[in-house]
């Protein structure tokens, strides 16, 4: 019963944060019908909140079973539950598990940067080194999109196309305040 609820709370979970992007995404970026454009939300949203709750059931599952046969946990357990259930949940090539696995990889990269520094293995900066993070990230990824287009996600290669190609040509306010790629005239 517990286990239940708690695949639903992950549930609900993943619908409360994927659903608001899913909308915005899909109005700003696709078109379609409006029927099509909702069928899309639905279905992102009902795809990351379904990942979410297999991956935690999966995740503490496993969790459970490796105390039980250890009689206790140990880091190792977490690592290795987490990459099975990663494997069989986020695995699949698709763009919602890519664009989890991605927004993962950055926090990671923080997180194990913070970790360097407070096992010693890196000084401490002395001074903040967000403003060098954010200019080398920023040269990256316009680099990427200007030379290597085809290399970025395609949610990114359409954010960046809308800012940086399609900004360039205006018609109204209508370019602004609801999209500015206007259909060819026929």
């Amino acid at each position: 019963m517990a286990a239940g609820r708690a695949e639903l709370a992950v549930g609900c979970y993943g619908a409360k944060i994927r659903a608001p992007h899913a909308l915005v995404m899909t109005f700003l970026f696709k078109s379609g019908s409006l029927r099509e454009k909702l069928k899309a939300i639905a279905q992102a949203t009902y795809t990351h909140s379904r990942n979410l709750a297999c991956f935690v059931c999966t995740y503490k599952g496993l969790m459970a079973l490796q105390s039980r046969l250890h009689g206790k946990n140990f880091q190792l357990h977490s690592f290795m539950a987490a990459c099975v259930g990663g494997w069989l949940v986020f695995g699949e090539n698709n763009h919602i598990n890519s664009q989890i696995n991605m927004y993962l990889l950055s926090r990671i990269l923080f997180g194990l940067s913070r970790l360097a520094v407070e096992k010693g293995y890196i000084p401490e900066p002395k001074q903040d080194p967000f403003p060098v993070f954010a200019a080398v990230t920023w040269g990256i990824v316009l680099w990427l999109f200007e030379y290597h287009r085809q290399t970025l996600q395609p949610s990114l290669q359409s954010s960046m196309t809308y800012l940086y190609d399609d900004s360039n040509i205006w018609h109204d306010i209508a370019d602004f305040l609801i999209y500015n790629k206007r259909s060819a005239p026929k």
